[in-house]
């Protein structure tokens, strides 16, 4: 089976995870602000603190965007249910914006649609790592509070700023198949005014520092915290993946254009667009199919795996009294497919999925 993705770890990786387990912490520890200061000087974004989830860093920037119960949202209807479950949790009223059918992205013409004097907070998806329009967007949005899910954007940039500066707050995921693998772990980037309390947040509402350095621990807690932290064991996974990132990135800008130079001409596929002066981080290939379903079908029976991976999420039920009016993603649900992307994949493997959509099309 070609398979549709894989977890990169690298020896330096694995090693890293053996030197920690040598040491006292395994839990969080010296090793997660080391990796929180290399985040941010390596991608140049702003400030980072480190979570246990990209999950965790999207419910605490909701958070720390002061966000409550019956506030509105504005939300991608594409993306992982990660990125509007915890407005559920937090009873927010949660606003799908339609898809822009080039890029899947937000599409910014039904994000001035649908944007209200009582909007308290907008939030973005950089799908497949293509960011998003941020300077159209923010046209748009004013002063509201922007969150970018950046989840398969790590290293990309637009107009040259990079993705983890670009929204008020910026989350990351280190999932087991995204760029950097250090499951299941996640970072928050922002200002550096919300930084302690992001980090009060992220362990109970206790002062780490304070309990750890003072004899007999006294301060108090005085707002509801999670155990939301990383642990060393991630974070040094997470230190050598962001070594090895810039030639992870070069090698996934490689295996793009093999399939985009393959695929072009196959007048039943349409390819997502690349716009200028947006640098992609590559994280998958995704396709606009016709007969989507057949020709996942027909790749499977030919050991190929593929998938749309994410789905809309006003098909679920826990989301269905958000339903609203989305028709481009009307247009495209049943045409979303992944094909297999990442960084075991071989040249001999990328040919043979070409070749086996191309066949798929000329038998149809």
């Amino acid at each position: 089976m070609i398979q549709l993705a894989h977890p990169y770890i690298t020896d330096k990786m694995r090693q890293a995870v053996q030197d920690v387990l040598e040491t006292r912490f395994v839990g969080q520890g010296p090793r997660v602000e080391e990796f929180e200061e290399d985040f941010q000087e390596r991608l140049r974004t702003l400030p980072a603190v480190a979570v246990g989830s990209g999950t965790d860093a999207l419910h605490l920037s909701y958070l720390l965007a002061g966000l409550k119960a019956g506030d509105e949202v504005l939300v991608p209807n594409f993306t992982c249910t990660a990125t509007n479950m915890p407005l559920l949790w937090m009873g927010c009223k949660i606003v799908f914006v339609d898809v822009d059918p080039s890029t899947l992205n937000i599409d910014t013409e039904d994000l001035k649609r649908k944007i209200t004097k009582n909007t308290k907070a907008v939030v973005t998806v950089d799908y497949a790592g293509l960011p998003c329009d941020y300077n159209e967007i923010y046209e748009i949005i004013g002063d509201i509070p922007l969150i970018a899910d950046c989840a398969h954007s790590v290293g990309a940039s637009y107009d040259g700023q990079p993705v983890g500066s670009l929204g008020n707050f910026n989350t990351f995921s280190f999932q087991a198949i995204k760029h950097i693998c250090a499951p299941d772990s996640g970072m928050i980037t922002m200002d550096e005014e919300y930084v302690e309390r992001a980090k009060l947040l992220r362990w109970f509402g206790i002062d780490r520092k304070k309990k750890l350095t003072e004899s007999i621990w006294k301060n108090d807690i005085t707002e509801v915290g999670y155990k939301y932290q990383m642990t060393d064991i991630s974070a040094s996974m997470g230190i050598e993946a962001l070594i090895d990132l810039p030639n992870q990135l070069e090698m996934r800008e490689a295996m793009d254009k093999v399939y985009r130079e393959g695929l072009k001409e196959i007048p039943q596929i349409k390819l997502l667009d690349q716009p200028t002066g947006r640098k992609s981080a590559y994280w998958i290939m995704t396709i606009l199919a016709d007969d989507r379903d057949g020709l996942q079908k027909y790749l499977n029976e030919h050991e190929i795996e593929s998938s749309p991976m994410h789905y809309r999420n006003d098909q679920y039920s826990i989301f269905k009294k958000f339903k609203n009016d989305c028709p481009n993603m009307d247009k495209v649900a049943d045409k979303i497919l992944c094909l297999p992307f990442h960084m075991r994949l071989t040249r001999h493997e990328i040919d043979t999925v070409i070749e086996k959509v191309k066949s798929y099309y000329i038998n149809l």
